[in-house]
């Protein structure tokens, strides 16, 4: 076991099995549905949230987990022998998920020291850096060198995407709601970006042929491609995004996921979005 051990949130879409295999430990945001609440990813699934917003009058909340569950999760790992611990969570502009893991480290700090890393995005945009934390840290890397690894990585992702509607960005406060209005007369397909950590408009299209367009063109602006993933949630054109990216980068390797019922809670069915690692350097087991 790794000295050194890698914490996330439900927020950084890393598959499963993956996760597993690379001994991520992962804390899960909540979704709520009224007075019931679910945990990201463990309680609901992606598929099972999409049928429920379809259905739901209301627009379901989302929350941070609390810093207990955090300071549970980290004396699990110390339990377990971890000599240190690299935390490394959705955008601090995006979620409080950040501040409660700094309360929850400040509180056992006697046990095991832990770092908190703030990735400035979401989705794989997280869980790129999350993923080469975790490879030096099974590597024998020490704690110092896996914070850094994480952070150096950050500057060089880039997520853009867009949304069927605006009406979910718009009820969970991510643009105002002028712009909804405006964007639902014109049936805007509007293209969106992470930057810094925040949402912003990226390219104003009005069908979801121009949006898909919009992202292999951003996708195409960049030399080195280290890696490339793609998220959807629901029914999507994802076959037509894949054989679009493909000759920027080999088809079978894309990651493809479907983003957590939290990100899903802000973008509605039907958004499409494209995540690329532009970091200098390979990924162990594909070519650059």
């Amino acid at each position: 076991m790794a000295r050194i051990r890698v914490v996330t949130d439900s927020t950084a879409d890393i598959p499963e099995e993956m996760r597993r295999e690379a001994g991520i430990a992962m804390v899960p945001l909540s979704v709520n549905f009224g007075n019931e609440s679910l945990r990201d990813k463990i309680d609901i699934s992606s598929d099972e949230f999409v049928r429920r917003l379809k259905a739901s009058k209301t627009l379901p909340t989302t929350a941070q987990p609390p810093p207990g569950l955090f300071a549970e999760t980290y004396l699990r790992l110390a339990d377990e022998g971890a000599e240190g611990i690299v935390s490394i969570h959705i955008s601090e502009k995006l979620s409080g998920t950040v501040g409660s893991a700094r309360i929850a480290a400040a509180e056992i700090a006697e046990r095991v020291k832990v770092e908190i890393v703030d990735s400035r995005s979401v989705s794989l945009g997280l869980g790129f850096p999350v993923l080469e934390a975790a490879r030096v840290a099974a590597e024998g890397a020490d704690l110092e060198t896996v914070v850094a690894t994480a952070r150096k990585m950050i500057p060089n992702i880039h997520i853009i995407f867009f949304a069927d509607t605006l009406e979910y960005l718009q009820k969970g406060g991510r643009i105002g709601r002028a712009a909804m209005i405006a964007g639902s007369i014109l049936a805007l397909k509007p293209l969106m970006r992470l930057d810094e950590g925040v949402v912003v408009p990226h390219e104003r299209t009005r069908t979801r042929s121009k949006a898909i367009d919009g992202l292999v063109n951003f996708a195409r602006d960049f030399p080195h491609i280290r890696q490339l993933g793609a998220l959807r949630l629901g029914d999507s054109d994802m076959t037509t995004l894949l054989d679009r990216l493909a000759p920027l980068y080999p088809r079978d390797k894309i990651l493809v996921i479907e983003t957590s019922p939290v990100i899903g809670v802000h973008l509605g069915p039907g958004a499409l979005g494209v995540i690329i690692d532009a970091s200098e350097g390979t990924v162990p087991g594909r070519s650059a």
